[in-house]
């Protein structure tokens, strides 16, 4: 289909729309056997019970044999499929498509020999006016679960054939027409679309579901958990480029000061969970301010202003995000035995952004030397005692906002040839 999404057609989505199929093809499969055997106990009741009333009906010619002939062989066929289908689902693959229209054929075979055996102990009036020309309606209405339009239509296409073969080759009465046997056959042939058409339906909103879990599913694997939900909702929406490009980006690195030295009095759940519980709040600003967490870094992160969406105005919310951050840690250490304080980088340039990776396992990131010399901004907290700490180029690009930033100087700064003016804010 020229026009099917990318994600409709890609090897994730075919393989969780393949699981999909097969689990509601178990669930069709034991409804058939629960449905069975139930009969059977009803039967079986009915014929210990009430045993004059199922002599009248039968001219006194059942035999409890007879269920064993017909159903039991049946839920052991049934019980093979299903082991079947398990094992494909197991596999990840799907049933062939020979397979699955022969097991539609037999299934929908059994009423037909439990016909014969009625009209042969019944006589055919009484038989094709009873209960058991209705049994074919169990196999269309659980074949919508097979989530084919094709399959459904064969099942009342076999319903409808065998069940009129069956009244014109027993010629239950003279006097009736064909075309009475015609019309009741043409009833199951067209409830035999119409399940495949409620199968056809339900098999679309299970793609809808796959397609959309799939999608972020991807999104998630481009751009880790720690993507905001708006920012998923937005690339769900305008969907995501699969090509590098050149983006001018705000680029922040964030860390924890000393915190290697106090980790090493501390149990690992204890650096866990205090972790955890810093970045958690550094994440929630992040997210209020359009920025997304690249990637954690130990015990920091590298994050990104500028993309994937293009914002202009990067510099000015990596800022406003990153003043954000001082003030919520500090009011993280208000009781807490671990106090944390973190250093911030952050450089405004061009990068080259997209998703990066083997052809198995890609990852969205950006790299390039805006990315170097920010990550070398925010080490350099370290050695001034500072907490914020700015490129030139962000001063610039701020303005009249950065009026409380202060110029360190010319600041040597390793990898580079040159000292480059560093500012920070107190």
């Amino acid at each position: 289909m020229s026009g099917a999404s990318p994600i409709a057609t890609s090897p994730e989505f075919q393989q969780e729309m393949t699981r999909a199929i097969l689990k509601s093809e178990m669930l069709r499969i034991k409804a058939l056997i629960i449905t069975t055997a139930s009969l059977a106990v009803i039967l079986w009741t009915v014929y210990i019970v009430a045993p004059e009333e199922i002599n009248a009906i039968w001219h006194g010619n059942l035999k409890p044999a007879y269920l064993y002939v017909i159903l039991v062989p049946f839920m052991i066929f049934e019980f093979l499929v299903y082991r079947l289908v398990k094992h494909q689902l197991a596999l990840d693959r799907d049933v062939p498509v020979v397979r699955r229209y022969i097991s539609a054929f037999i299934e929908t075979s059994m009423p037909t020999i439990a016909l014969a055996l009625h009209i042969d102990n019944m006589g055919p009036v009484q038989a094709l006016g009873f209960v058991v020309p209705f049994a074919y309606f169990i196999f269309i209405i659980l074949s919508t679960l097979r989530l084919d339009f094709w399959l459904s239509t064969f099942t009342g296409v076999v319903a409808s054939v065998e069940l009129f073969l069956m009244a014109i080759y027993y010629h239950p009465a003279p006097d009736v027409e064909v075309s009475y046997h015609v019309a009741r056959c043409l009833i199951i042939l067209v409830c035999g679309f119409l399940a495949g058409a409620v199968g056809m339906r339900l098999r679309r909103q299970f793609e809808r579901s796959i397609a959309a879990v799939t999608a972020r599913d991807r999104i998630t694997n481009l751009f880790g958990q720690h993507v905001s939900p708006q920012v998923v909702e937005r690339l769900l929406a305008e969907g995501t480029q699969t090509t590098s490009d050149t983006r001018r980006v705000a680029v922040m690195f964030v860390d924890f000061r000393s915190f290697t030295s106090e980790a090493k009095s501390r149990t690992p759940q204890e650096v866990v969970d205090r972790l955890d519980g810093a970045f958690a709040v550094l994440v929630d600003v992040l997210d209020r301010h359009g920025g997304i967490v690249n990637k954690f870094l130990g015990d920091g992160f590298l994050a990104l202003f500028g993309v994937p969406f293009e914002a202009p105005d990067a510099a000015q919310r990596a800022v406003a995000a990153a003043r954000e951050m001082l003030a919520v840690m500090e009011a993280n250490n208000n009781g807490a035995d671990w106090q944390l304080r973190i250093g911030i980088g952050l450089h405004v340039g061009e990068v080259v952004a997209g998703n990066i990776g083997s052809p198995r396992r890609k990852e969205y990131t950006v790299i390039g030397d805006t990315v170097n010399l920010a990550s070398r901004i925010e080490a350099l907290n370290k050695q001034f005692g500072s907490q914020f700490l700015i490129s030139s180029v962000v001063r610039d690009d701020l303005g009249e906002a950065a009026a409380d930033a202060e110029l360190i100087g010319d600041v040597p700064i390793r990898g580079y040839d040159q000292p480059m003016p560093i500012w920070r804010f107190a």
